[in-house]
């Protein structure tokens, strides 16, 4: 009998020696970690969309951690401790069926975009295996007041009425665009080997004024990379605007035969992939949807490469820039 409680007792000294050092004390340690700079606590509606995001799994196929690997730099700069101070438990995942979400918010800040998303992915890109959530909407016959209707694609629209999002999309679609990284401080950014970086341009972000020079000297004047370019349109355009270009009607305006596109004076085309733009006309159409920055993600040569990419294709004649020029706007916007 006495060896039987020896047994017994220490076991259970061992496992509740483990469970301290491995899950209770190292929570308590973590719990102490301040939040990062710009790091704010959810909304009572982001609260709970993120309550609507784990009851429907979204977790099972989109992570929300950005690793220090070249292959995470297009979801943003990798994660620090102080993302997470407001997010417990931590929403981190372990599969990207989907993409990463830790800084969706600012990627693709488009309400719009994530709503026509929502109820159908494959309206928006085509290859998504994303299921779809059209039951968190309502088609109606005449959306009430105060409510946009999601201005769907022909082929995806009901027969009859318009889609409404009901308020478990809305507190979704709230969380998602609380899902962004505030910048850090230049000693606490991490580099790419996951070390503090001199320079603070860590995975993701802008480069700095020097390698930004750098590229603008190393691009070639009046030629560019087609294949870079393509790349850097389908990766941070064509979920809007489309692989033909041709957007989605009174959604995301076309660049195919667009005015700003095909003018000689770039200025206004650098402008808007630099510093975005929202509720822009376009051939006499107001469109609510927001389009992100690329200043903080793209350098002046992949921004020259973009947009002559998209000044080249699908029949727009527009007149090809140079890295240089990107650098001109880039500095006047300081």
């Amino acid at each position: 009998m006495n060896k039987l409680l020896l047994i017994a007792g220490g076991s259970t000294l061992v496992y509740a020696c483990l469970a301290w050092t491995m899950g209770v004390w190292p929570g308590i340690e973590l719990s102490k970690i301040p939040a990062g700079p710009g790091v704010e606590p959810l909304t009572a509606l982001q609260s709970e969309g993120r309550e609507v995001y784990v009851a429907n799994g979204c977790s099972y196929c989109h992570t929300q951690q950005v690793r220090p690997l070249d292959a995470d730099k297009v979801f943003g700069r990798p994660s620090a401790p102080g993302d997470f101070k407001y997010q417990t438990p931590e929403l981190l995942g372990s599969e990207r069926t989907g993409p990463d979400l830790t800084n969706i918010g600012a990627r693709q800040p488009s309400s719009v975009w994530q709503y026509i998303h929502l109820y159908n992915p494959r309206a928006v890109v085509p290859e998504s295996i994303m299921p779809s959530f059209n039951w968190m909407f309502a088609v109606v016959a005449e959306a009430p007041a105060g409510v946009t209707p999601v201005p769907l694609p022909n082929n995806y629209a009901p027969a009859g009425g318009v889609v409404v999002p009901t308020h478990q999309a809305e507190a979704l679609i709230a969380y998602l665009a609380a899902l962004k990284q505030p910048a850090l401080p230049a000693s606490a950014a991490p580099s790419a080997s996951g070390a503090p970086s001199a320079t603070g341009a860590s995975s993701g972000e802008a480069p700095t004024t020097a390698k930004a020079s750098a590229s603008a000297a190393a691009a070639p004047v009046g030629n560019y990379d087609a294949t870079k370019g393509a790349a850097l349109y389908t990766a941070n355009c064509s979920a809007c605007h489309q692989a033909s270009g041709e957007g989605l009607p009174g959604a995301f305006p076309s660049l195919k035969g667009d005015a700003v596109v095909n003018k000689d004076d770039a200025t206004k085309h650098i402008d808007v992939v630099l510093n975005g733009l929202h509720d822009a006309r376009v051939s006499g159409v107001v469109y609510s949807s927001v389009m992100p920055p690329f200043s903080g993600t793209l350098s002046d040569a992949e921004i020259a490469d973009l947009i002559d990419y998209e000044r080249s294709s699908w029949g727009n004649h527009g007149a090809p820039i140079t890295a240089a020029e990107v650098g001109v706007e880039r500095a006047k916007a300081k």
